[in-house]
Order: structure tokens, then C-alpha cells, then sequence
């Protein structure tokens, strides 16, 4: 019986976490009260065997446990039955209509701008994909106790600061739509840099949530942008680390091994979105991914265009690097090379900037400055895959 529970809170969980709270008002009453549904489903379930709707019960039990605990805490019979009055029209009907989907205030309400970054991550990981406090911690190479007491402040900042369980009114929703595409893309990148060696595949974790707000809100091209872009960037999964160990150039990697289904579904994902001609900065990246995987090879010029538009989006020190890099392929390498040393300044401390730059002196024949801007990059390689690649490159300038 236990596996059965598992198996429908692994599925349902957000769906009922995201009900609860609509219901109840408050982030961890309605995880208490659902944690103390699991436990009488397992003893109640062992006893009359699994019901018709496991999720219909679960919500039912879950909003009669929270009720309890609010009689118990307020001791007023008169707030109590304030709540109470929102029970029988659940507890009669255990249709799975009768339990609408919330995940997608859920989803806005733990990416409310109000929380930092790494908060939002955190309270979305826990709240809509079901991981562990551990788990959340060892992504983040925290301790346990300590992603406790983040996850414990943002409820209670979301508690205390009163912020709305609700999708933001017409005219927030541009505003807060990226913030919550951004936590979801954290999310993915946080499991693609620690190269999915943590407890659960963060990758996967940002893409089921992707395409949960593209199902809960479809028709918005960013979500739809944001989508395509983990795809395609998940579809290069099986060739992005060779036999040694080492990270290979998306432009070197072998197109056999990538994932089909992903690049198909990203592509069909992209091309509505950019039918309904409303540009954003992740449908340009996804379009930029999408032309670095062309084959015989990428479409430099058509990716040097697009940062130029993803510039007017966000023109940021990273975009630009980016973009020197890309137009280093266009065969503009001293161009190139002198955009990078302008951004010495704000990126001397990012890795990616010394390796760009000791590619692109290497393109232009000055190996020894190339090996000092590699072994920069090589001190602090966020992966083991990318030290590796470093190296070769390293090793092959004195070939």
C-alpha cells in the first residue's frame, strides 16, 4: 500500500498541495494537512483498499485535517466555521473535476518577485515537483537543516507580506511571467552545470514544469520560447561528454546521438510562437539554440542577427559575450576579441569570459596569451566534463 501512496502523491502532489492552499490559505498548514492525509490514507486504504479517486480523497481528508488544525490553533468555533463552509461541496463530490487545477497560481506564488532567487527555486522545487528538503539541499550543496529554514522564511515572508495566491491581473502578468520563467530556467541550468549528479534530474524537473504552464496557459509564446529552449538543450544530452570525460562544442557534437523526439517538439513549440509575432528574449534563445544545431553546421550570421534582437531585450555583459563569440565564427575574430577585452571589467571573475577569450586569441595566433586566458578558465571550471575540455585545448596549443 505504501508504493500506491507514493506513486499518487509523486504524481498529484503539486495538484493537491496547489488545492489545499487555495482552500486554506497558508503554505504549511496545507502541507501539514496533506502530510497527515498520506498517513491515514495509509492506514485507511490497507483496511477498504485504494478508492475510486485517490486524489478526490486525499484533498477531501487533507482539507478536514487542516480545518482541525485551524480549530485547534484559533480555538473560535466562528473562524473554524468559516472554513468549514467551503467542505461539503468537496466532500460530497470525489469526481476529479471536482478538485480544479491550481498548480498554476502555486507556480506564480512560490516565483513571486518578493523572494529572492534561490528562494523561489527552492519553493517551487518543493512545493510543485515533490523534492525532499534533502534533495532541494544537495542541488544546491547546502545542508539540510539551513534549505530548511530558507524554505520555512519564504512561507513565512509569503504569510507575513499577505501576497495573493492567485495568477497576477492582466497587467502584471508580463513582469511577473518572467520572473517565473526564470526560476524555471534556473532550475534546468542548475541541473545541466552540476551535470545532473545530484539526487533528482533538475534538467527533467525544469521541463515537466515548463510544460505544465504551457498546459495550464497556453497560447503565450515566452512560455512556449522557454519550453523549446530546454528541449533543445535536452536533446543534446547523449553527445554533450565524450569517452574521456570531456564537454564537446555543440557545433562538434554528433547530431546521431541527440534526441529526436525533443528536437521535434521543440521545434513545432518555437514555430507557434513565433507565429504570433510577439518576440521575447527566450524565443530568441530558443531560435539561437535552434540555429547552433543546424547540420552540415550552425548558421553563424542568422545566430549573430538574433543576439543583436535578444540585445534589445537584455543587454547584458553575458549577451555580449555571447555574441562576440558568435561573431568570431562569422570570421570578424579581432572585432570579436577586442568586444571581450571591453568586458574585462565586468566579468574578470566568469569563467566563461577567460575561455571565450583564450578561443578567440587562439584564432588569432597568439597561443601564449591563449594558454594564460585557458589555465584562468581552468582554475574555476564549474564542471569536471568542462576542466577536461580546457585542458585538451590547453594541450593542443603547443601542438
Amino acid at each position: 500500500m505504501t508504493h500506491v501512496i507514493e506513486d499518487v502523491m509523486r504524481r498529484e502532489r503539486g495538484r493537491l498541495l496547489a488545492g489545499l492552499i487555495a482552500r486554506l490559505g497558508d503554505f504549511q498548514l496545507a502541507e501539514d494537512a496533506l502530510q497527515e492525509a498520506s498517513i491515514s490514507a495509509l492506514k485507511h486504504w490497507g483496511r477498504a483498499g485504494v478508492p475510486h479517486d485517490p486524489v478526490a480523497w486525499l484533498m477531501k481528508v487533507g482539507l478536514n485535517k487542516g480545518i482541525d488544525q485551524v480549530r485547534a490553533r484559533r480555538r473560535e468555533a466562528r473562524n473554524a466555521d468559516g472554513l468549514a463552509d467551503v467542505l461539503p461541496d468537496h466532500a460530497r463530490d470525489d469526481s476529479p473535476d471536482a478538485i480544479p487545477d491550481e498548480r498554476l497560481r502555486l507556480i506564480f506564488t512560490c516565483c513571486h518577485p518578493a523572494l529572492e532567487e534561490k528562494s523561489r527555486v527552492a519553493l517551487t522545487l518543493r512545493s510543485v515537483c515533490n523534492l525532499s528538503t534533502r534533495e532541494i539541499a544537495a542541488a544546491f550543496l547546502d545542508t539540510e537543516p539551513a534549505m530548511g529554514q530558507r524554505l520555512s522564511r519564504a512561507k513565512a515572508k509569503l504569510r507575513s507580506k499577505g501576497i495573493g495566491y492567485s495568477v497576477p491581473d492582466p497587467e502584471l502578468w508580463p513582469d511577473r511571467l518572467g520572473t517565473v520563467l526564470s526560476t524555471l530556467y534556473l532550475i534546468f541550468t542548475t541541473g545541466y552545470l552540476t551535470e545532473d549528479a545530484g539526487p533528482r534530474d533538475l534538467c527533467r524537473e525544469g521541463i515537466y514544469l515548463s510544460r505544465l504552464l504551457h498546459k495550464l496557459r497556453p497560447n503565450e509564446p515566452e512560455i512556449e520560447g522557454a519550453l523549446a529552449l530546454m528541449l533543445l538543450t535536452e536533446a543534446r544530452r547523449p553527445a554533450r561528454i565524450d569517452g574521456d570525460g570531456a564537454s564537446v562544442p555543440v557545433d562538434k557534437q554528433n547530431p546521431a546521438l541527440w534526441i529526436g523526439a525533443h528536437i521535434r517538439e521543440a521545434q513545432a513549440v518555437l514555430a507557434s510562437a513565433m507565429a504570433r509575432r510577439q518576440p521575447g528574449p527566450f524565443q530568441i534563445k530558443a531560435a539561437i539554440a535552434d540555429c547552433h544545431m543546424m547540420r552540415p553546421g550552425p548558421d553563424w550570421a542568422q545566430m549573430s542577427l538574433l543576439y543583436g534582437a535578444l540585445w534589445g531585450f537584455e543587454p547584458t555583459p553575458v549577451v555580449a559575450l555571447n555574441w562576440a563569440v558568435v561573431l568570431a565564427e562569422t570570421g570578424h575574430v579581432a572585432i570579436a576579441l577586442q568586444q571581450l577585452d571591453s568586458l574585462e571589467r565586468e566579468l574578470a571573475q566568469f569563467q566563461p569570459w577567460h575561455a571565450a577569450r583564450g578561443h578567440l586569441l587562439h584564432k588569432l595566433g597568439r597561443n601564449a596569451e591563449a594558454a594564460d586566458a585557458y589555465r584562468c578558465a581552468i582554475l574555476t571550471a564549474p564542471t569536471e566534463a568542462s576542466r577536461r575540455f580546457l585542458e585538451v585545448r590547453l594541450r593542443n596549443l603547443a601542438e
